[in-house]
């Protein structure tokens, strides 16, 4: 059996719109999530959960895996 992570994100938050894409430290929030993330022992696969091309393109770009919801 393998643990797969599954990080949800879009851009259409009502009280942050764009949050995922957010800047900090010169990375967007979600790469952030994505690397932390990465850094667990027990995942087989991660992927990023999305219906915005903005955030599939960008962790498809960091060598992630984007799935369009």
């Amino acid at each position: 059996m393998k643990t797969l992570a599954l990080i949800p994100a879009r851009m259409g938050s009502s009280r942050f719109p764009g949050k995922p894409m957010a800047s900090i430290l010169g990375k967007p929030m979600i790469e952030h999530v994505y690397e932390r993330v990465s850094q667990s022992p027990i995942l087989d696969e991660i992927a990023v959960a999305t219906c915005d091309r903005e955030i599939a393109d960008h962790i498809r770009s960091i060598g992630g895996t984007a799935v369009m919801t």
